[in-house]
């Protein structure tokens, strides 16, 4: 089971800030961060739902190629959610909220590029 994963990020106040936004309407907040005087490296901020951060970002060159992370929720209306506030906060469609039936039949996903192009995606596999 993986316990925390993130993506480096080259502007952080403005990826915190689209994160802040998109993760909102999935129940994910900022509960976390710690100073590059302190990471030794780089300014950090962890999301996840209280009281510990799952997904973080980190400030620095941003990875190559970008990455695909997926947040699972428990409704189409948290992926339609996500979608939107995604686009509002700044974010790139990269696939509307719909079924993916090559992937299984209650498949409902939604995909948003972040500042730096990384593919993040609210998914419910639940049906209707």
């Amino acid at each position: 089971m993986i316990d925390h994963t993130g993506v480096s990020v080259s502007d952080f106040a403005k990826s915190k800030a689209f994160y802040a936004k998109a993760l909102a309407p999935i129940g994910y907040g900022l509960l976390m961060e710690i100073p590059a005087a302190v990471t030794g490296r780089s300014d950090v901020a962890g999301f996840g739902v209280a009281p510990k951060p799952d997904f973080w970002i980190a400030s620095g060159t941003p990875n190559v190629p970008p990455i695909h992370i997926a947040f699972r929720v428990e409704t189409r209306a948290e992926v339609d959610a996500f979608h939107a506030a995604g686009l509002a906060a700044g974010g790139k469609d990269n696939g509307a909220p719909g079924l993916r039936p090559h992937y299984h039949p209650n498949y409902y996903g939604a995909f948003v590029l972040d500042p730096d192009g990384h593919n993040i995606e609210a998914v419910c596999h639940t049906p209707a």
